[in-house]
């Protein structure tokens, strides 16, 4: 016939019934897709004889052999490579047999989330699954899977320092650890009230620093607090009143001395320099302070020293600090004291006074300008008045003044009127202790004397002035003290 290709020879086939014989091994030798087994539905064959249906196959135990017939090389087949774990065959990939329908999806939905092998030996060989990956070990395994252990890694606590980090940030790290435990800031600790004409400054030197701190301790730290405790003098303007200073304190914790330091507020930008080339910003980033200066110079300390002012209200500071160095004294000695015979130059001395009942006190604090405070208690005061006057306490303003006599004349008219305006103000609050502070007072022999003398005079012995030895300073320590309210609170 014209077309055929003529049999092998040797052969006893006919052509049609070779290509029969070689398509019923051809399908011995694939499995059905999505485990259906192929069907002969007897469809004709050949030149148009119809031929009956045969019998499926029974499911062999195990794949059939796939050597070539006549030869020994192992022919690769994906059955072989399965078998072999070569060949991963993708659920996505073996899409259901034509006319299963959502039967054959449903059934490999239940294979892939069924626990166990799925049925039917051609799912699982060699313990493989159908997509070529080991089966899940069994529930009772005592061996977590992998993303818990990454999750409970996670959890643990991880170290506080990298060890690439430098010994100055560590020692930073460390300190502000330690800060936190304990509700205390870091080192060093200040205090500023900064006012129009002086600058005043509390400087808090530890002095229980274990061998283990001064060995972290950063450099700059180191510079800062030996500059400020080894000279009494900064520059040409900058003073260390080493008189006053406060001995073996207790503040927040730690023991060491109070200094107090003042300098014209003139010199503030050179102050504000130097803390830039100290680099403090990198040991604090707040500085307490409080005074009119708080916010004049809130701009410069931000832009020049990178540091923030946390500005405090300048009437609390004078009371809080005013009332804890009474508390403390003055190195074993009382801080508050008068003058016994103020109007007998040669009977007048100096005498403690006990101020543990202060209540109510009229508080007059005298600077560049002076301010005067009825005060009923730690939290209840009011200002009552106030004035301005002169700025002898500047260098400009001195040296408009030539002659001895002005200046002195001056200064007795100045304290004479503060004097009658403390007078007048306890007469009407019915208050008979006046407490005079203030920088004004300080290394001011005549001032205080004469206020002494005004207010013994005009209320006939009923009102006594009394002093303080750290006149000018309570400002500032009210403003460290503050520094540490801010810890607690946080």
């Amino acid at each position: 016939m014209r077309g055929r290709r003529a049999p092998r020879p040797g052969s006893a086939e006919v052509p049609g019934a070779a290509r029969e014989a070689d398509m019923l091994r051809a399908g011995a030798a694939s499995p059905a897709r999505g485990g259906q087994v192929a069907e002969d539905t007897g469809a004709p064959a050949g030149g148009g004889e119809e031929r009956p249906g045969r019998q499926p196959p029974a499911a062999a135990p195990r794949l059939p052999d796939s050597k070539a017939q006549g030869g020994s090389e192992d022919r690769r087949t994906p059955d072989r490579d399965l078998q072999r774990g070569r060949l991963s065959r993708s659920p996505r990939t073996a899409p259901p047999a034509p006319g299963m329908g959502d039967r054959g999806a449903q059934h490999e939905r239940a294979a892939l989330q069924s626990p166990g092998p799925p049925e039917g030996a051609a799912a699982a060989v060699n313990g493989l699954l159908h997509n070529g990956f080991h089966p899940p070990p069994p529930a009772c395994s005592r061996d977590p899977p992998p993303a818990r252990f990454q999750l409970l890694s996670e959890l643990q606590p991880q170290p506080l320092f990298s060890q690439h980090d430098s010994p100055a940030k560590k020692c930073r790290l460390r300190r502000r650890m330690d800060s936190g435990r304990k509700n205390r800031p870091p080192f060093p600790w200040f205090g500023m009230d900064i006012g129009g004409t002086l600058v005043k400054l509390v400087y808090f030197e530890p002095k229980d620093i274990t061998a283990e701190e001064e060995q972290e301790e950063v450099e700059n730290l180191k510079s800062i607090r030996k500059y400020l405790t080894s000279n009494t003098a900064y520059g040409k303007t900058g003073i260390r009143d080493v008189h006053l200073e406060l001995k073996n304190l207790t503040m927040c914790g730690r023991k060491g001395n109070l200094h107090f330091i003042r300098f014209p507020t003139c010199a503030m930008h050179m102050f504000i320099q130097m803390g830039s080339e100290k680099n403090f910003s990198s040991l604090h980033t707040t500085l307490c302070a409080t005074g009119g200066g708080a916010f004049k110079f809130e701009e410069d300390f931000r832009m020049i020293a990178d540091l923030q002012l946390h500005k405090l209200d300048e009437l609390d500071c004078l009371i809080q600090g005013l009332l804890y160095v009474d508390s403390v004294g003055f190195n074993g000695k009382p801080e508050c004291y008068y003058f016994e015979n103020p109007t007998n130059p040669e009977l007048c001395q100096k005498k403690p006074y006990c101020l543990d009942n202060p209540y109510p006190m009229l508080l007059v604090n005298m600077g560049s300008g002076v301010s005067i405070l009825a005060v009923y208690s730690k939290d209840n005061y009011k200002r009552v008045t106030g004035t301005s006057f002169g700025n002898m306490m500047s260098k400009e303003k001195r040296e408009s003044i030539s002659k001895e006599d002005l200046a002195r004349a001056t200064l007795v008219t100045i304290t004479n009127n503060i004097g009658s305006i403390a007078r007048m103000c306890a007469l009407n609050e019915n208050i008979d202790r006046v407490v005079f502070v203030g920088n004004f007072l300080r290394i001011n022999m005549v001032s205080m004397k004469l206020l002494a003398y005004a207010m013994d005079f005009w209320s006939k012995g009923q009102l006594k002035a009394l002093f303080l030895e750290h006149e000018g300073y309570f400002g500032a320590v009210g403003a460290l003290l503050e520094l540490f309210k801010m810890t607690d609170a946080q």
